[in-house]
Formats: C-alpha cells, structure tokens, sequence
C-alpha cells in the first residue's frame, strides 16, 4: 500500500519515516517522564535555577552592584535594581540555550535526507520556543535599562524616554537589534524543518548573541580594541558550549546521542580554549593590573569565574577520557550525570557573568580629567609616525588575531594530513597562504592600525593593502582545494560535515551569483565609491563594530574579485580568459578613476571623525585627504600589473593544455585509421588554400 502522511507529519513538513520517529519519540518521552527520568527532568532543572540564582546574588553583593542608594541622587527604586540582572540573566540563558539547540539540530546530529532528524525536529520547535521568550527579555532589559539609566521607577517612565534609547542611544540599538534578530530567529526555527533553514537560524543566533558585548563595560574600557573583541569571542564560544551540552542533554535518550557528543566534545575543546584566552584578555584590560585580582571586588568575581572554568575543564577532560567511551558501549547514565554537574557549573558561572557586568570595574577613567581622544579612539594619541612607530606600537585585536592564528593552524594541519595520507602540497600555496595572514595580522595589529584610526592617509594605505595584497596572497593558497582534500568524510552518510556543508556552499544559489564576474567587479569597485564618497565612512569609524565590518569587507571583496580572476579553487565559473582580462581592466580603470576623483575633491571626507582625532603634529586634513587619494590612485599599480600576468599564464596554460588534449585525440584516430574532428578541419584548411592559389594563378580548380 503507498505511504501515507499523518496531518501532524503534513504540518510539521517531516518525512514520513520521519514523522513516525517523532511518533515514536513522543511516546518514549511520555514512558519516560513516567518511570526513571521523570525525577532528573525535575531536580536537574531546579539545581540549574538555584546556582544561577546564587551565583547572581553572591556576585552582585560582593562585586558592589547592590550599593546603599545616595540620598539626593535619582535612584530608579528596588523593582529595576533586582529585575535588571535577573532580566539579563534569563537573557543570556534563554540565548545560549537557543543558540544550543539549533547547532545540535543542524550540525551534530544526523539528519533525515534533506530534513533534520526527528530529535533535531524536537531541538527545532524547542529553540522557537526559547528565541520567543529571548524576545521578551531583551524587549524588558531595554525598559529596565531606561530605568536603571534616568534612576525614575519602571512605572513612571513614559514611551517617548523608551523609543528615544532604543533608537538613539548605542546601547538601546544592540538590545533593539537582539529582540529582532531573537524574533527572527524564532520565526525560522517554526517555519521548516530543512537542515539548510536550521543552519541559517543557528548562524543567526550567534550573531544575535554578539550585540550587547558592543556596549556596556567593554565600549567604554580603556583599550576598546581588545576589549569588544575578546568579549564578542567569549560570550560565542561560550554559547555554543553551554548551549550544546544542554541540548545534549534534552536528547540523551536519542539513538545517536555517542556519536553526538563525540562530535561536541571536539567542538567544546576549541570552545574551552577560546573561553580561557578571551576572558583572561578581557579581564586583564578591565582589571589593570594583575593585583586587582586579589584587592578589587571586582578581582574576586573574575576569580571565582576562573575556579569555575578550571573545574569545567576537569570535567570535560573526564567527558573525553571516560564517559565517551563508555557512551559507544551503551552506557548513557555516566554522561547524563556528569552532563547534569557540568551544566550547574555552567549555570553558577552565567550568574557570575552577569554579576561582573553590573559591578564596577577598577579599570576606570577619571570623568573630570579624561583624554576625550583616548575616551574615542581607546587609546592615547601616537606620536609622529615613523618606520619604527608604524611596525611597533601594536594595537592588538583579539578577533584579527584569532582569525589569523586559527587560519594558519588549519591550513597547517590540513597539508599535514595530506601529507601523511602520502599526497603532496605546493610549497608556494602554503608560503602564499601564510604571507597572506601574516600580512593581514601586521595590518590590523601593528602601529599602521593605531595610525589607520587617525590619518586617512594611513586608512587608505591599508585599505589598499588589505583589498588587494592580502587577497591575493590567500587566493594563491588555494584553500577551498586543500579543504576538500583534507577535510575527512563522516562515518554516518546523514551527517553534514565541515567538508559536505563546503560543497553546498560552493554550488549554492548564491555562490553561484557572486562569482559572476560582473558581480564581483560591482562589489570591489562600487564599495570604494559607496564608503568614500558617502556619510558611510564616518559612521563606521566612530565604533568598533564599523571598524570591524569595513576590514572585512576589505578583505572579503577583494578576495572575492581575484578568486574568480585567477583562483584555482573550485566552484568558480568557468570564464573565458579574454572575458577575465577585459574585467581586470575595467577594475583597474574604476580603481584609477577613483584615486583621481579623490584627489580632486575639496571637500573633507568623514570631517565628524577626523576633525576629532586629527594630530596636533599632522599635516591638514585637506592635504593629509590628498595624501591618502595618491596611495590610492598609485597602490594598484604593482598589485594589477601582477595579476595581469597570471592571467596571461593561466590562458597560455589552458591554450597549451587545450592543444596537447587535441593532439592526443589526433594521435588516437591516426592508430585507429580514423580521421578526427581536427584532421577534417585542417583538410578543409589545406583543401580551401589550395583553391585560393588555383584562383590567384589564373587555374580553374
């Protein structure tokens, strides 16, 4: 008899194999609460509830954010003072659970064709669930935060107070921005059950996760630098940690739960380091100094966290070392246990998380007698550049630097594993893959990126720089080739991994749209114009966030033009070379044009920025302006002509091998006695040669 779908698996959009899982998946759960689980489905979720809450409580008293109200001064009254840090403590766990369950769903578990599995369908309906009530938090903590802000009670607040802060005030517009992401979010994981529509919501959690972490005590420390990223890297690997080991735990009774947590655990090693390096940045920005640990209040809640991740370690090597292979043999009551620990622990630390960002750091600028350039750009004024002021003075940046260390152990290991696998890799790939990152790390890092924040003639020269060397650098790495090479397979054909969600990239609707040629060259060149010649530039300068998004761009689109010009990697389209030159001319051109409409331009671009920081020592901003116009105007000269001649070496390459493909295929018909498709075209030449001498000699043919 043909198969037929229940209503409930025509609605929920499953498989019917699918659908009759999920059947079976109600029911064990209902056998379940009613035997031996249902008393952990309870103690755990309490003891998780009563460490937060502690934790929190402990934290805010010792870390001084419950201080005695000053007579005289607006005091926004008991309701904010309490509902604040618990509204943003249920903020932060309904996140990290959200964002839990949607990388389990889409990465860790095995799917059912191209929809998720049915503990992935239940993980899906769960996070729409907790997204919906993130939305109300977030929502709540913007009321509460006008409240906290104005020292007036939530009661007397009026609408016009809460619209102006979530629209105008920095810190208003990242809690706006997370309740909309958090709302879409929800929407997604309700609307589908495809494992590609839950790795967009998964993706689109963490970035809703990030917005706070660019506000609060991180925007406003000394070094804002190392400050927000280090805290954006912290509180995502932190997500992704918490967050899977609690779905882990909803899902313990799944088939597939040691081969998932298998995988977590690898995830949860990076995730571990991750946590530890960021945070010890972070806290050494907003301690200043290594003493504050023990003579701050401050100090002993950083402690605290650190016992706590210590510990956390301990148990996930135990997770790794014991209950892993005890999960292969059947043995699932070791890890939920152990799981159930290190999920208390990891609440009590969310707590203390959340009691750290109410108190007071010592780390703290005088208001009376502070720099304001320092209280903008992060740090003092550089004195006059010179070569050792431009490659010393290092800015470092967490985020650059992460990218550019884990892009080289990767690569690294991925030639490493072909290696002993006995293939071979290019030695100049490798060497211009590394070039490649440690140039963009020196860009980011060095004195050039302090400059880079107050000349714009320094901002220019590594904008060209990371647009067009560094880009070039890496597209001659081939890194798409060596993932594919490298990257293993899974066991489990229903699982996705690194190397299956790569192709699907790779042969993607828009992959296969941005690797138009003219869509790139519209991207590369018609960024230069947009940033420039726009109210753009001085928007993105005066947050770090902006600073972040324009290097990537920088890097991106310029990676994106020379891929599909001369990359070797594939998913490119296949372009005629004289179509690729013609495209590289035009990029030339726009780029030339754009140098010289710079240099004649009389008006200050970004003057609301640089007006702000512009150097007692500098020349003017006109002619600073002008300066950077001819880096502009003059950098791609070197970078264009270089390209230009792998091209040239690709299309005589593709003629030769084109060729030799022909002559063998001469070569074959000849040893067969058959006459090949070029033969009878070089007889039609001869033949016809031959009649147009005939002609010329006055012969009749």
């Amino acid at each position: 008899m043909p198969e037929t779908r229940s209503p409930q698996a025509q609605g929920s959009g499953l498989s019917p194999a699918a659908a009759t899982a999920a059947g079976h998946l109600r029911s064990d759960r209902g056998s379940g609460n009613r035997s031996h689980g249902g008393t952990g489905a309870v103690v755990v979720p309490v003891l998780v509830v009563a460490a937060a809450a502690a934790a929190l409580l402990v934290g805010l008293r010792a870390g001084g954010a419950l201080a005695v109200a000053i007579p005289g001064l607006p005091d926004p009254g008991p309701v904010t003072t309490w509902a604040l840090p618990v509204t943003r403590l249920l903020s932060d766990a309904l996140a990290t659970l959200t964002v839990g369950m949607l990388v389990t769903a889409a990465f860790l578990l095995p799917g059912d064709g191209p929809s998720v599995s049915p503990h992935g369908w239940l993980l899906l309906r769960r996070a729409g669930l907790l997204s919906a009530c993130w939305t109300a938090a977030a929502l709540a903590s913007i009321v509460l935060t006008v409240s906290d802000l104005l020292g007036v009670p939530p009661q007397r607040l009026n609408t016009a107070a809460v619209v102006s802060f979530a629209s105008s005030i920095t810190q208003g517009r990242a809690l706006l921005l997370q309740a909309t992401l958090a709302l879409t979010v929800a929407v997604l994981a309700r609307v589908g059950v495809s494992r590609g529509l839950a790795a967009a919501a998964a993706v689109l959690a963490l970035v809703a996760v990030t917005p706070p972490a660019f506000t609060g005590h991180a925007a406003g420390a000394g070094n804002h630098q190392t400050a927000v990223s280090s805290l954006v890297l912290h509180v995502l690997a932190a997500a992704v940690w918490v967050g899977g080991l609690a779905a882990l735990l909803v899902i313990r009774r799944s088939r597939q739960i040691a081969d998932a947590a298998a995988r977590y655990s690898r995830v949860a090693l990076w995730c571990f380091l991750a946590v530890a390096v960021s945070g010890l940045a972070n806290a050494a920005v907003r301690l200043g100094s290594v003493a504050q640990l023990w003579q701050s209040r401050y100090g002993w809640l950083v402690c605290g966290k650190l016992v706590a991740l210590v510990v956390l370690g301990v148990v996930g090597a135990a997770h790794r070392s014991r209950t892993l292979p005890a999960m292969r043999a059947g043995q699932r009551a070791a890890f939920t246990r152990l799981a159930a620990g290190e999920v208390v622990v990891f609440a009590a630390t969310v707590g203390l998380a959340v009691a750290l960002s109410r108190s007071p750091t010592p780390a703290v600028t005088d208001p009376v007698n502070a720099d304001p350039v320092t209280e903008l750009l992060g740090f003092p004024m550089p004195a006059a550049p010179t070569p050792g002021n431009l490659l010393g003075q290092p800015l470092p940046d967490l985020f650059f630097l992460t990218v550019a260390a884990v892009g080289a152990y990767a690569y690294l290991a991925g030639v490493r594993r072909l290696r002993r696998a006995g293939h071979r890799w290019p030695v100049p790939r490798t060497a211009s893959w590394l070039a490649g990152l440690l140039l963009f790390a020196a860009c980011t890092n060095l004195g050039v990126a302090r400059y880079a924040y107050v000349l714009f003639s320094a901002h220019m020269a590594q904008h060209m720089m990371l647009s067009m060397l560094v880009p070039i650098l890496l597209v001659g790495g081939a890194p798409v080739t060596l993932a594919l090479r490298a990257l293993r397979r899974p066991t489990d054909p229903q699982v996705r991994g690194a190397r299956e969600w790569l192709l699907r990239a790779l042969h993607s609707r828009p992959a296969r749209v941005l690797t138009h040629p003219l869509v790139a060259l519209a991207i590369y060149s018609g960024s230069l114009f947009g940033l420039y010649f726009s109210d753009l530039l001085g928007t993105l300068m005066r947050s770090h966030l902006g600073h972040l998004a324009m290097v990537a761009h920088f890097v991106a689109s310029g990676y994106l033009l020379f891929w599909v010009l001369v990359g070797v990697d594939p998913g490119r389209r296949r372009v005629p070379h004289p179509i690729l030159v013609l495209v590289h001319l035009v990029a030339m051109m726009a780029h030339g044009f754009f140098g010289l409409a710079l240099m004649q331009t009389t008006s200050l671009l970004a003057p609301e920025w640089y007006v702000s920081v512009h150097p007692a020592w500098a020349s003017s901003l006109l002619e600073d302006q002008k300066l950077g116009a001819g880096i502009a105007w003059a950098f791609g000269e070197i970078p264009g002509a270089f390209v230009m001649g792998l091209l040239v070496r690709q299309w005589i390459r593709d003629d030769q091998r084109e060729q030799a493909r022909l002559d063998r295929a001469a070569d074959r018909a000849e040893a067969r006695g058959e006459d090949d498709e070029l033969a009878r075209y070089n007889a039609f030449l001869a033949e016809a040669n031959r009649r147009d001498q005939d002609r010329r000699g006055g012969r009749r043919p």
